[in-house]
């Protein structure tokens, strides 16, 4: 494993490689810039086009432990940082009952680490070793959480009121994601590196399919990323991924599909697709989408 201290960006670009991430040019010198520079890496882009992959990644290609805080509409700084071991803390107090210690004695004890239940962001900074930290889909955290994570991403410490600041052991590799549900505040974009991920070209796409769907027929994979292509330039509520891409690679290879036809299309759509409204669209524009692809019927 290369120091990371000392990572080069040659050695980023084997990390990914040998990690079977199809990637750019553009992407591999922001991941060896943060790296480098100890600075959070934002990645935003439409959802499916492999930001989360990302952290995944170097996790592995480091051999580091991937330390994922999912956000979520309401998350608050407890369940991101730290809680009580409250059960613990009243058995603790009930074996104890018949001991002569004072209540200050009794507080200091029983708010102490080893009642400490730790939540990702505080796992992250006190492993013995250095980490991934993946905060993934930020936007959906409310702006109070963001707020909270500003300590954390500038100054690499921790305030727990009952026991003090905590600092980091080691800095970790942070890997920030967004959707952009809605805009990030501009105090959080200032501590990091900035990376977007847009939807795959037609060669970058076709690469991921045949890398990642194993015995897959060449001309099927042509069609299915020349159809994925179509597909997103439509007007819908969810734009189908990469993700959606090798889902339904997977699928047809799964049931020896060697090439498209319109009826296998019509069929297996709710496998790209997750919206109804998006699904009855395109259903009503197949024939302009197979026009447009080439994709013709079976010939018996």
């Amino acid at each position: 494993m290369p120091d990371i201290n000392s990572i080069s960006r040659e050695e980023i670009d084997d990390i990914l490689a040998k990690q079977a991430y199809i990637t750019e040019s553009h992407i591999s010198m922001s991941v060896f810039l943060a790296i480098r520079l100890g600075k959070p890496l934002l990645i935003e882009g439409p959802a499916g086009v492999g930001k989360t992959e990302v952290a995944k990644v170097l996790s592995r290609g480091l051999d580091l432990k991937l330390v994922r805080m999912q956000c979520y509409e309401g998350l608050d700084a407890s369940q991101a940082l730290y809680e009580w071991n409250y059960q613990r803390q009243l058995l603790h107090l009930k074996i104890e009952e018949g001991e002569q210690h004072s209540i200050a004695e009794k507080e200091q004890t029983i708010f102490s680490e080893k009642f400490l239940l730790k939540r990702p962001l505080l796992q992250a900074i006190t492993d013995t070793e250095r980490t991934v930290l993946l905060i993934d889909e930020i936007d959906r955290a409310d702006e109070e959480f963001e707020s909270f994570l500003l300590e954390l991403l500038s100054d690499w410490q921790i305030t727990i009121p009952e026991i003090g600041t905590i600092e980091a052991n080691y800095k970790p590799i942070v890997v920030v994601t967004s959707n952009r549900v809605r805009e990030l505040s501009e105090a959080l974009r200032r501590r990091c590196l900035y990376l977007y991920i847009d939807y795959p070209t037609f060669d970058k796409e076709l690469s991921i399919v045949t890398d990642k769907v194993p015995g897959i027929n060449q001309l099927l994979a042509k069609q299915i990323c020349q159809f994925m292509a179509q597909v997103r330039e439509q007007r819908l509520t969810k734009v189908p991924g990469i993700a959606e891409t090798l889902d339904w690679a997977t699928a047809l290879v799964e049931m020896h599909f060697d090439h498209l036809d319109p009826e296998i299309v019509e069929q297996t759509l709710g496998v790209v697709l997750k919206d109804w409204k998006d699904l009855r669209r395109t259903q009503m524009s197949l024939s302009e989408l197979f026009e447009k692809t080439g994709i013709t019927p079976k010939v018996s």
